[in-house]
């Protein structure tokens, strides 16, 4: 049986939703906000997840990004009320593979998630690599010349921004903007810091160097000299 997630906060949806997905045959668990459907989502496992965008605190669209750059593979639906053509784009292109606009009929809700669940998702990026070093986004572990390296969070965050722009200069204000999720022109001396601090874990002596500086600009990570 299919696990789902569904975050949504008005009560009585989610637990219509979920009572009409249970007698589908799907294992529902449901979450009413952001925080505990991204914690949800990044502690147990699920086949698909049912995301509502106008949540309290945290809303769908950061929970869609966060669970994107932490790794999450599995489909997203969102459903919402926006309808514009703009917050179309803004989900789809925040990472999720499908959109329902409320109100929605339930049987199309059904034949969209059992079409997302057919869909090989194994075209996500699940490990990521630079040379000798391979980074398993699933497991959040990273692993050099048959080493394994302990990362903190914002340093596994970084690599990973990294080695999905391999051979590309990566500047410092969007690691700001992507990474630390602040304006641009901040924090330029903190992302430093961050970059020194990885440095010292996946640099190691009589290894090829992967981070490189790119003077006045930002890094550039490359397996070449």
């Amino acid at each position: 049986m299919a696990k789902v997630l569904l975050i949504e906060d008005e009560k009585k949806l989610l637990a219509s939703l979920k009572k009409g997905l249970e007698q589908d045959g799907y294992v529902v668990t449901g979450a009413a906000t952001g925080e505990d459907g991204y914690y949800a989502a990044t502690t147990q496992d699920f086949d698909a997840v049912v995301l509502d965008l106008m949540l309290p605190g945290r809303d769908g669209l950061q929970v869609l990004r966060d669970l994107r750059w932490h790794g999450f593979s599995q489909p997203v639906l969102i459903l919402t009320a926006r309808d514009s053509v703009e917050d179309r784009v803004a989900g789809l292109d925040g990472g999720a593979d499908d959109y329902l606009v409320k109100p929605f009929a339930f049987a199309e809700l059904l034949a969209r998630l059992r079409a997302l669940l057919r869909r090989d998702t194994g075209g996500r990026e699940l490990l990521l690599r630079v040379g000798d070093l391979e980074m398993d986004l699933i497991a959040r572990r990273v692993v050099r010349d048959g080493e394994e390296i302990d990362l903190s969070h914002r340093e596994f965050e970084l690599l990973a921004y990294f080695l999905r722009h391999v051979d590309a200069v990566v500047t410092r204000d969007m690691l700001a903007r992507d990474v630390r999720q602040e304006p641009m022109g901040v924090l330029t001396n903190v992302i430093d810091v961050y970059v020194g601090l990885l440095r010292k874990k996946v640099e190691r002596p009589g290894l090829r160097p992967l981070i490189h500086t790119v003077r006045g600009v930002g890094y550039v990570v490359r397996d070449s000299p």
